[in-house]
């Protein structure tokens, strides 16, 4: 189970300690690299015993190698504290652990003799001395609060209550629910009368519980805990089968990819692959990953590169214009490794290159395959002769050339990565076909290349001046997810958090109720992710400065601790999905919910409890905002403002400012500075403005150009960004308007999402997030 929970990236307490023990550098790379080489800073600090050469040629993992004796290892030193070393400095140092606190709950005196009376006066007291107890707990003492819940219950149970000791276990969702004993709450329900049954029922928590426990526990498939061992395929595979055994095998997980893989493998052929060519194509990829392993260069030459750089390919000893000596490629530049006395020759980084061509030069009655690589910067051409190579590096050369371009052009790094696994599979290609067609088969996977042969439109200069970064909250996953909601949380906003968690974060909710959490000073992975159930997110806020709330439109709120990095409570107060959440600041807050059947929920965020309940008429409610002193709900059908007692203060009605047109709200924002509303309506290709002062006045109309669809707006100093799908180059996008909410002018048009823009959120009013849809999957973060 603990490798099968490495295997499927579980966030448990070992993932966590893992997270935290890594450097900054090493995040970044687990992001990034797909194909993993070692970096120029672990080949310096590498010592090369015969211990470490062997466990490097087990990590290979190549079929049937399970016969390699490994060295026994040194004997371990069993402390926690650093062992002394001449290189480690001088004291020892202990790893600070704090132990956790421990609690007392003296249980009463047994009442003799036992009979049956006594037994119940027993189990009375005890239920009396534990709701005493729980009533001295201070509102945070959740953790603690859920034992004496579950030990109440249990009691309940023996004394024969059976609907209040389901009521304690129900509690235990808002307290932790990761103490909850379903198969005891299973059982008791089961034995439940037939009026017991009727009379739970009545209760909206118990009814609850039932239907998850009892009546949803059949649909429920059990999770595969099994971990399969890769094996070499028998028979001849299809495309979907060929993308699993890839997939199975780790060389690479993104669907696309292995598509493209696919395609050049079957080049000229039947378009399936026989268990020879995939045990040809696993053994070239294999070891040319050892042969990486095995790179050692001097160190006069790892000063020349970057502690980051990896070296992923080295041509065989060619002789150029520049001295004889090997090509190497990390995924930053290229250079030569003399031969003789070995040493470093700059050819050329990626983003310098200027030209790539693959031509032959006359040797005596020979014509030589010559590789000619032009440099923005320098005059001279370099020249290598490649002959058999010469090919397969054009490919390659070009592939990363066109990468780096697409990564600058973007603010993505990631293209870099996606270009070097294109890389190393056409090396793999070329090492399992037979020559005469092996070139033009690796030629498919020139992804990039063709992309930027084919497209060679810019990224318009205005969204390349805003654009700062793009992150890949999908990374190592086989196809992108939507990110259907943001939030940025700042650093150091609590005193009980450690040092290094008080950085800012940016949490991120894709498809299917995963939530990922980004360190928002470097865009490195804090958290892999959390399960916020299995349904979407819709909306996610902070509370209480350590809890981050989380809506889903399966109808729970999930409360993720932001010290312990664990998701262990739940609401269930809805009954069906949460659409949005608002905090009202205060001591305690208060943070009201809203879910599509026009239910609001007033919360004590301390207490977990519900202090107001609302309901507007006719449900659709999508989305709530506070402002002074009113919550203003958006419907499909109007914007209503109501006092915090539930009184009906303001009503804009769609129907009423859109007579002839069929449409409805789909969001808005409160500019208090300007007394305005704005709105976007939907199948409309604009935004709307009303006075707050009179609502009945005819709204004004910021056009938005060549736009299909808004599905998000938020405001920012003293802009509204509106996020959605238009027209760019022909082509439909995401599309981001930025309007002067002044001056109601749309200031610019930004795009740099493939698929349409889902969501979007404001960093301090200094940057802005957008979250693209499933086609793309990846985050924007642009410069106020």
């Amino acid at each position: 189970s603990f490798l099968k929970a490495r295997l499927s990236r579980r966030m448990d307490a070992f993932a966590q300690m893992d997270l935290h023990t890594q450097s900054e550098e090493d995040r970044l790379n687990g992001m990034l690299v797909s194909p993993r080489r070692p970096t120029i800073e672990k080949m310096t600090s590498r010592k090369f015993s015969p211990l470490h050469i062997a466990h490097r040629r087990m990590v290979v993992s190549m079929p049937n190698l399970q016969d390699i004796a490994v060295p026994e290892l040194p004997a371990r030193n069993a402390s926690l504290r650093k062992v002394d070393t001449a290189g480690c400095g001088s004291g020892s140092i202990a790893l600070n652990v704090s132990p956790k606190p421990t609690y007392m709950f003296k249980i009463p005196e047994i009442h003799f003799p036992l009979v049956s009376q006594c037994v119940q006066a027993y189990y009375a007291d005890c239920v009396a001395q534990l709701t005493k107890a729980m009533s001295l707990l201070a509102p945070d003492s959740s953790v603690l609060l859920a034992r004496y819940f579950y030990l109440r219950g249990a009691v309940h149970l023996m004394h024969g209550q059976l609907l209040d000791a389901l009521l304690d276990f129900q509690s235990l969702y808002k307290t932790d629910i990761r103490i909850f004993p379903a198969d005891l709450v299973r059982r008791t329900v089961r034995s439940l009368s037939g009026p017991q049954r009727a009379q739970a029922e009545q209760v909206p928590e118990l009814r609850r519980l039932i239907s998850e426990v009892v009546d949803k526990a059949g649909e429920a498939t059990k999770p595969d805990d099994r971990v399969k061992n890769f094996e070499l395929p028998k028979k001849h595979m299809q495309l979907d089968d060929f993308v699993r055994r890839v997939q199975e095998s780790g060389i690479v997980k993104d669907t696309d990819i292995i598509h493209r893989l696919f395609e050049a493998l079957t080049v000229g052929h039947e378009k399936q692959i026989d268990p020879e060519t995939f045990k040809d194509f696993y053994n070239c990829w294999k070891e040319a990953e050892a042969e990486a392993q095995e790179v050692s260069l001097p160190l006069s030459v790892m000063e020349h590169l970057d502690k980051n750089e990896c070296v992923y390919k080295l041509s065989s000893s060619v002789k150029t214009n520049r001295g004889v000596g090997k090509i190497a490629m990390t995924q930053k530049r290229l250079f030569l490794l003399t031969e003789g006395r070995p040493g470093y020759v700059e050819i050329s980084t990626f983003r310098n290159i200027e030209e790539v061509r693959s031509t032959t030069v006359a040797f005596l009655l020979l014509r030589i395959p010559t590789l000619k690589i032009k440099t923005v910067s320098k005059k001279e051409v370099f020249e290598a002769n490649l002959k058999t190579e010469c090919d397969l590096w054009h490919l390659m050369v070009k592939e990363m050339w066109a990468g780096k371009k697409l990564a600058d052009d973007h603010k993505d790094p990631q293209y870099i990565q996606q270009a070097l696994t294109h890389v190393l599979l056409m090396d793999a290609v070329v090492g399992t076909l037979p020559s005469p067609g092996a070139i033009y088969a690796a030629s498919k996977l020139s992804h990039f290349d063709r992309m930027k042969n084919e497209m060679p439109t810019a990224v318009p200069k205005t969204t390349s001046e805003t654009l700062k970064h793009k992150i890949n909250p999908s990374a190592g996953e086989t196809l992108p997810r939507a990110v259907d909601v943001l939030l940025y949380t700042p650093g150091h906003l609590d005193p009980a958090e450690k040092v290094e968690d008080a950085r800012p974060k940016l949490w991120c909710a894709l498809s299917e109720g995963k939530v990922t959490v980004f360190d928002a000073s470097s865009w490195t992975v804090h958290q892999h992710c959390f399960k916020a159930g299995n349904s979407k997110v819709n909306c996610m806020v902070m509370a209480e400065q350590n809890q981050v709330w989380v809506g889903s439109e399966d109808s729970v709120i999930y409360i993720i601790n932001v010290h312990s990095m664990s998701c262990n409570k739940q609401l269930t107060d809805h009954r069906s999905g949460v659409t949005d959440l608002a905090v009202q600041s205060g001591t305690p807050s208060k943070v009201y919910s809203s879910s599509t059947d026009g239910t609001i929920l007033a919360w004590n965020a301390s207490t977990l409890r519900v202090t107001d309940r609302f309901q507007l008429p006719g449900g659709r409610l999508s989305s709530i905002s506070l402002h002074d002193g009113c919550l203003w709900c958006c419907t499909g059908n109007s914007i209503v403002a109501m006092t915090s007692g539930g009184l009906l203060c303001q009503e804009l009605r769609v129907s009423e400012n859109f007579k002839d047109i069929s449409t409805s709200f789909l969001s808005f924002q409160l500019l208090p500075e300007q007394e305005q509303l704005w709105a976007a309506c939907a199948g409309l290709d604009s935004i709307y403005t009303w006075s707050l002062k009179d609502l009945t006045q005819r709204p004004q109309a910021v056009r938005l150009q060549d736009c299909s669809e808004v599905s998000c707006m938020i405001r920012v100093k003293k802009q509204i960004w509106v996020g959605g799908t238009g027209l760019a180059q022909g082509k439909s996008k995401g599309k981001i308007y930025v309007i002067d909410a002044e001056r109601k002018t749309v200031e610019k048009e930004l795009v740099a999402h493939v698929d349409t823009v889902k969501t979007l959120c404001s960093a301090e009013d200094r940057y802005v997030l957008s979250g693209s849809g499933k086609a793309e999957g990846k985050i924007a973060i642009w410069k106020v």
